[in-house]
């Protein structure tokens, strides 16, 4: 960390068409500081601030609080001077006071897993001042009830915890309402308004043992402070996590003065997105309140109102609300405001081109007058993130360089999820209607609970509505129903973000907590009932509905295209079948990088075989045995072969060892004792004779080609007849063959042999030949260590990169997960090493095989067919050491596409 008087400053102010900083800065000023610079720099009517650097953020988690607050009081108290001059106010006074906000803002966009604190400045006298001052006493005391609430909550601690906690604060506004015969907020009078700030204050004082901070700088300090924690709050841990993003990043935190949208008439507040953020459509939408601040709209507590005219018109259809209804009690802002409405798509326009990506801006207008508070590059599903880029390639604001990197690798997993089959639609009974927040298909068990999410295997998330709070159940669900707000609700923005499913405003449904009950219509649905959700329509449908496999097509085939064009590395599929085989060719793999043969083997009509062949005492009953088995491997290697019409196939040779083939219940060894005419007391003899203490290093891999033969005859003859047999069909077939877990060169060079041999022999009977290819899978250090050597006998070398972490770690995969997340909570490992490649251990192991390897032979075919041939940063490391190809399972083929043409323009 940089000592304290190596930084410059630690405070940026914006404001008044000026900055310090701008949007390149986004990893010292977080992304909405460095937007707010920017904006202001634009001409942008932004609220007066400043902005405390991530680098702060680093150092209060080193020094501590006092520390920091020595350090940064000079230019705190200097940017404040700064936006009293502009606002024309002075923070702390009571009859002129500036109030002021206090935002989180990492560098990139985490909603609502960071804290907020809106109002600061207000006290019993100041309130007063502000009532004068506006002429509103009413919205004097609403904005004052709403700062002792929410500071309470963030900076006193008095949050809820868990769903059997209560928020001490909406129990006293819930109790009011009830004895005042009221439901929404909006019918507080202002005395009520008044007793809601005793009341908040009482309980503060009975739950924590200290008043409420009256001290303005008090206020401030302790919101400031707050934020700072919030960035190691459990629910922004657990964001990070689930989006890989570094701990030590740190946050921002974003001062600014504080605009009204609840001063009344006049007044409002929404967010807008520049382009559909579920579908990609180039359709300017969003959502607004009336006399409201920001934090309404996202909470869902009420649902809002549509921006534009269109959007409105379809929210009045999905809602069923009639035209004259609409126009009278959900009016859009279009029509309401036209002159706001006109100045707002002006700013919106001028954001996107500027940012060339859609924008997710937040406003407010205060009294007639517009403000734009935020914007930042907008939350997507994965379909949306398509369209988005080829439209901005095609309208020239992109190249294609740029459309591509704009593509967030692991996000295209969304369009490959299988969708709801139409003809399954055409039969499914819809329960209710909310709006299509976020696209999808869902089919899960209701749950009401976010900590419950992992009740069943499926689950629907079923809520009044979603808080940040809940983010780890909406993760863990299939799909996210809420009863309440819209599409710019919490639930909405966090669902697209992770590509979940999504309906929200289903303002017909009736949740009922406390006995785990959904009511529409009259009708019951309880926790455990099987619901569907169709995230493009809004549709709630009853039961179950079946699901068809997606197609790569239009902008998605679009961008694979593009990939394809930059792209040098190929990438190839993980394939056991000629269905998986065929998938994966439709997505674009350049051939199968590893066949499993063993996966073959387990089917009703084989395992017979393969037992009479294990149980066998002689080379003849083992040949006599494979003799069975080989027609049934030759089928299998046609189709695979055909499936993959001309490119490369690797077929890996027998690698588990023999015990997981022969039975070990009772009843199934009697039943094979009957088939063999054999004695109970031999089959289990033969189980326990195979059994091992370590199966994993034990007799599997080349070690059972080498000591039985026979079966790498069997193997090699299957696959060679098979591409002959293709090859008098005038179908291409390229086999290489793989030897499993080599140590040694003499290992190799044992197995090698019996292949070339068979090979020569088959080529003799059928008076023809294939050209072949020969090689090993290093999965082994020591076949690391000694790749210069087995590389002058093997024709190609790949990385089983899932043993080879293994071995290399001493983990074992099947007992990691005791251990394995304790490690990434404590932070003694930063990520788990079978999910992303370990590129300082095993990649420097990969990195040295593949050097050694290519000095022997210069041009070695090398790639990798582990787990990590589709993630994402595996495959840059992978490109980065000049491998031909990764190679993944079918669904994560277009991942590693997009990933290896990233890899490839980065390193250009």
């Amino acid at each position: 960390m940089e000592t304290i008087q190596e930084i410059a400053a630690r405070v940026y102010e914006f404001g008044n068409n000026s900055a310090d900083g701008n949007s390149t800065m986004k990893n010292l000023l977080g992304g909405k500081g460095a937007n707010l610079a920017e904006m202001s720099s634009l001409g942008i009517p932004v609220p007066p601030g400043f902005t405390i650097t991530t680098e702060v953020c680093k150092e209060f988690n080193e020094l501590g609080q006092e520390a920091i607050i020595g350090l940064i009081t000079p230019e705190v108290e200097k940017a404040i001077k700064n936006m009293e001059g502009i606002m024309g106010a002075q923070y702390g006074d009571t009859k002129n006071p500036l109030l002021i906000s206090v935002r989180s803002g990492a560098r990139v966009s985490m909603p609502g897993m960071m804290d907020t604190v809106l109002n600061l400045g207000l006290n019993d006298e100041a309130v007063i001042g502000i009532a004068e001052k506006t002429g509103n006493e009413r919205f004097a005391w609403d904005s004052y009830r709403r700062f002792i609430q929410m500071y309470g909550g963030v900076v006193l601690g008095m949050k809820p915890q868990s769903k059997e906690d209560i928020d001490p604060f909406e129990e006293i506004i819930e109790h009011l309402k009830e004895k005042r015969e009221i439901q929404h907020d909006t019918q507080f009078t202002i005395q009520d308004l008044k007793d809601l700030v005793y009341d908040f204050k009482d309980v503060i004082q009975k739950s924590t043992g200290q008043n409420f901070p009256t001290d303005p700088w008090e206020q401030l300090w302790g919101a400031i402070i707050a934020v700072f924690n919030s960035w190691n709050g459990a629910r922004a841990i657990y964001y990070r996590k689930m989006h890989d993003y570094p701990d030590d990043w740190g946050t921002a935190v974003n001062v600014q003065a504080m605009v009204f949208g609840n001063m009344g008439a006049g007044c409002g507040t929404g967010v807008c997105f520049t382009r559909d953020a579920g579908n990609g459509e180039n359709r300017f939408n969003g959502e607004y309140l009336l006399n409201a601040q920001g934090e309404d709209v996202v909470a869902g507590v009420r649902t809002p109102q549509q921006i534009t005219k269109m959007g409105s018109q379809r929210w009045a259809q999905l809602a069923k609300i009639e035209e004259s209804d609409r126009a009278e009690n959900y009016i859009s802002l279009e029509e309401l405001m036209p002159d706001i409405y006109k100045e707002l798509f002006k700013y919106q326009n001028i954001l996107e081109q500027h940012y060339k990506d859609m924008q997710d801006m937040e406003f407010t207008i205060q009294s007639g007058k517009l403000w734009i508070l935020q914007t930042r590059n907008g939350k997507r599903t994965g379909s949306a993130m398509v369209k988005i880029a080829i439209d901005l390639l095609k309208e020239g604001l992109l190249d294609e360089k740029q459309a591509l990197l704009r593509i967030e690798p692991n996000k295209l997993d969304e369009l490959l999820h299988p969708v709801f089959d139409p003809n399954a639609l055409k039969r499914a009974t819809i329960i209710e209607q909310g709006l299509p927040a976020s696209p999808g298909a869902a089919t899960g068990q209701i749950v009401f609970f976010a900590d419950e999410a992992r009740k069943f295997r499926n689950t629907i998330l079923t809520r009044i509505e979603t808080s940040p709070e809940d983010l780890e159940g909406m993760n863990l669900a299939k799909g996210i129903l809420t009863a309440r707000g819209g599409m710019t609700s919490h639930a909405a923005v966090v669902a697209r973000g992770m590509g979940k499913c999504c309906i929200s405003g289903a303002g017909a449904l009736k949740i009922d907590y406390k006995n785990r009950l959904l009511t529409v219509d009259g009708k019951e649905y309880h926790e455990g009932d099987w619901i569907s959700l169709n995230g493009t329509t809004g549709n709630i449908i009853e039961g179950k509905v079946a699901t068809i496999e997606p197609e790569l097509s239009g902008e998605f085939g679009e961008i694979m295209k593009i990939a394809n064009k930059y792209a040098t590395m190929a990438v190839r599929t993980n394939a056991d079948t000629p269905k998986d085989a065929r998938a994966a060719r439709k997505f674009g793999a350049k051939g199968i990088g590893l066949a499993r043969t063993e996966h073959m083997f387990f089917e009703v009509d084989r395992i017979k075989a393969m037992r009479e062949m294990i149980l066998a005492d002689t080379v003849k009953g083992r040949r006599h045995a494979l003799e069975d088995l080989l027609p049934m491997q030759r089928s299998d290697f046609e189709g695979i072969f055909e499936a993959m019409q001309g490119l490369p196939v690797t077929v890996r040779l027998l690698d588990p060892p023999l015990h997981e083939f022969v039975p070990h219940q009772l009843a199934t060894q009697k039943e094979l004792a009957e088939d063999m005419h054999i004695s109970l007391s031999a089959v289990k003899n033969k189980v326990a004779e195979l059994q091992e203490f370590n199966p994993m290093l034990g007799h599997r891999g080349c070690r059972l080609g080498n000591t039985f033969p026979e079966i790498t005859e069997m193997q090699t003859r299957a696959i060679l007849e098979a591409a002959l047999n293709l090859k008098a069909k005038g179908i291409e077939a390229k086999p290489e063959i793989m030897v499993p877990l080599v140590s040694t060169l003499n290992e190799f060079i044992a197995q090698e042999e019996i292949i070339r041999k068979t090979a020569d022999t088959v080529f003799k009977e059928y008076d023809d030949t294939i050209p072949y290819l020969v090689g090993t899978m290093i999965e082994v250090p020591r076949a690391a260590l000694m790749a210069d050597l087995i590389a002058k006998k093997a024709d190609f070398f790949s990385f089983g990169t899932n043993d080879l972490t293994q071995l290399t770690y001493g983990y074992s995969r099947d007992d990691a997960g005791k251990f394995l997340p304790i490690y990434l909570e404590k932070g003694i490992l930063k990520a788990d090493p079978f999910e992303k490649l370990d590129q300082e251990g095993v990649g420097q192991l990969i990195k040295m095989a593949t050097e050694k390897g290519r000095k022997i032979k210069p041009k070695l075919k090398v790639g990798i067919c582990g787990e990590h041939g589709g993630e994402p940063s595996s495959v840059e490391f992978c490109h980065n050491n000049d491998m031909n190809y990764v190679s993944c399972s079918p669904f994560r083929v277009p991942i590693a596409r997009v990933a290896a043409a990233h890899a490839a323009i980065g390193k250009g």
